[in-house]
């Protein structure tokens, strides 16, 4: 077996980490296009 198969750093699960980089990002580029989106309206 290899060795960091067996002396794992973190035990946590793979899918609440990916969930969380998900939502981090989605949440940036929302906020990012909100943003465009109101200097377009405020622009016109």
């Amino acid at each position: 077996m290899n060795e960091f198969e067996q002396n794992v750093q973190s035990k946590r699960n793979d899918a609440i980490d990916s969930g969380v980089g998900f939502g981090v990002s989605f949440g940036f580029f929302t906020i990012m296009f909100a943003i465009a989106v109101i200097i377009e309206f405020v622009s016109r």
